[in-house]
């Protein structure tokens, strides 16, 4: 696929949205990832987010008073040939919701560099930080999603706009045949991943609770992990440290080398 075509789809140039590991290119893969990443930008499910994050981008935080912001559903990030998926909960209205990339601009220690640093650390991303688009950002065996695409006010989604936006998941986890573990940041993100596979006819009895470094192991053979959500209500209060978080992905790491 040819950088004209990818930016046609929407993916203004950025050929970093997608990493496949070297020796292993999936052509198919990619092509249902940018299809998928196109349906999710132009998605008007949910009139209250689409109007919270117009509002936004319009009104701008002072500190970006000059960025332009990308203001629309931000869709997941990562290695089409990815073992691992994370999902999040939704943008933060003015990380991902100005920078058009999952966990990217929230500022220097905020949920984005937080991830990424223990992400880093385990070897699923080779920088540390998440502060750009363009930073050069690339994440190996791994892809970052979310239950909601739009920030929602009070970063407080709805059942309804949940459920709305469920299906951008399940179509993203289909053009990821590889994953074999998913870790859940935050308890909204741990159902939505419960609520797909039910959608499926997959339904997990007992139901996993979810928990910080909690595990379940899915009726299609997947480990869905628990994980605190690093979001600086968490991460300032110490209820969630760097180590606790990079050693999610240890655990991670450890059943994917099993």
């Amino acid at each position: 696929m040819n950088i004209d075509h990818r930016r046609r789809l929407g993916l203004r140039g950025d050929l970093r949205l997608f990493h496949a590991r070297p020796g292993r290119p999936k052509p198919d893969d990619v092509t249902n990832l940018i299809e998928i990443r196109r349906a999710i930008t132009e998605c008007e499910r949910c009139p209250r987010l689409r109007d919270y994050c117009r509002r936004i981008a319009r009104e701008k935080r002072r500190a970006y008073l000059l960025d332009t912001y990308w203001g629309r559903p931000v869709p997941g990030f990562g290695d089409p040939d990815a073992r691992l998926l994370i999902v999040g909960l939704a943008p933060a209205a003015h990380g991902a919701n100005r920078t058009g990339r999952v966990f990217t601009g929230d500022g220097v220690g905020g949920s984005g560099d937080f991830l990424m640093a223990a992400l880093h650390r385990t070897g699923f991303a080779n920088i540390p930080t998440s502060q750009r688009p363009d930073d050069g950002l690339a994440l190996k065996d791994a892809y970052i999603a979310a239950a909601v695409r739009c920030a929602p006010p009070d970063n407080k989604p709805t059942p309804e706009e949940i459920a709305r936006c469920l299906p951008h998941l399940d179509a993203e986890v289909a053009a990821l045949p590889h994953v074999r573990v998913v870790v859940a940041l935050g308890k909204i993100g741990f159902d939505a991943y419960l609520q797909l596979l039910k959608g499926r006819g997959l339904v997990v009895r007992p139901r996993p609770v979810f928990g910080h470094s909690s595990e379940a192991v899915l009726p299609n053979g997947q480990i869905l992990i628990g994980c605190y959500h690093p979001s600086r209500q968490n991460t300032n209060t110490g209820r969630l440290t760097a180590r606790m978080m990079a050693d999610v992905f240890r655990k991670a790491r450890k059943v994917l080398n099993s």
